[in-house]
């Protein structure tokens, strides 16, 4: 079985399951680096990365099999050895090592990383990007307030609430960096107004500057995604407050029939 792997060419041999320790005795013998008791999914990523073809017997084996990689070595990190591939020539599955003090911080990394990797993702699956820095909620903020004049009656004042609304998240990005949130949403909408339309707030800095110079942006999907989230929370936050005053007389409630409550005499003509 050795004098096979080492006819294809291969100097380096990674299996699924054991391998015999005369085996391995052979294989190192031959110059052979083998390692043993690999996991399936493991044994997938390192067939993207390397280019290789998993092979289930070993008279299958062939050069065409085989793929290629610029180093193999072992390192220790901690208490556990560890094997690293690297230098492969077009890698399509990578491994990203994630250290900690405690398990908890570790949690915490990989959480991240996993939340930086997928708006990467939808990134490059969109190919559209908002300012970030409160830029695009101030401008959509500010549109709004210029459209809901042109509405009229009760609907202005619901779009100009759902503008300040908006504005949330510039307020609360200057109040997590420390500064003031109405200084700085004023100082964000003279940038705004004077035509500077990717202006938001710098929290290194504590200034108003150009996000896209900055290179702070997100995905278009993240925020209306945000945007989206938000205004179905509210809008059931309504509707079962709405319930809840029109049921009245319930278990700890008001009587029917007194103040709000039912009025005596039925419903009547009233609407609800």
């Amino acid at each position: 079985m050795a004098d096979r792997v080492k006819k294809s060419g291969a100097n380096v041999l990674v299996c699924q399951k054991g391998i015999d320790d005369l085996a391995q005795h052979f294989l190192a013998k031959d110059g052979i680096y083998s390692v043993r008791r690999a996991k399936k999914s493991d044994m997938d990523k390192l067939a993207k990365a390397t280019g290789a073809k998993i092979v289930a017997n070993l008279d299958d084996l062939s050069v065409k099999d085989l793929g290629k990689a610029g180093n193999v070595e072992e390192i220790k990190i901690g208490e556990d050895k560890m094997t690293f591939i690297t230098d492969c020539k077009n890698p399509k599955a990578v491994s990203i090592l994630i250290r900690g003090s405690t398990e908890h911080v570790v949690d915490e990394l990989e959480r991240g990383l996993h939340d930086a990797l997928s708006v990467v993702k939808v990134a490059l699956e969109d190919g559209k990007m908002t300012a970030g820095g409160g830029a695009a909620a101030t401008a959509i903020s500010m549109a709004l307030r210029d459209y809901a004049p042109s509405i009229g009656g009760r609907e202005q004042m619901a779009i100009e609430a759902f503008a300040n609304a908006i504005e949330v998240v510039p307020k609360t990005l200057s109040e997590n960096a420390g500064l003031d949130p109405i200084d700085m949403m004023l100082e964000v909408r003279r940038a705004h107004k004077k035509g500077n339309k990717y202006a938001g707030i710098d929290v290194l800095s504590g200034k108003v500057s150009d996000m896209l110079k900055n290179k702070v942006i997100e995905p278009l999907r993240v925020s209306l995604q945000e945007i989206q989230a938000a205004s179905e929370a509210a809008t059931m936050i309504l509707r079962i407050d709405d319930v809840i005053a029109a049921k009245g007389g319930g278990a700890g409630g008001p009587p029917m029939g007194g103040p709000g409550g039912m009025p005596p005499g039925g419903m009547g003509d009233m609407d609800y």
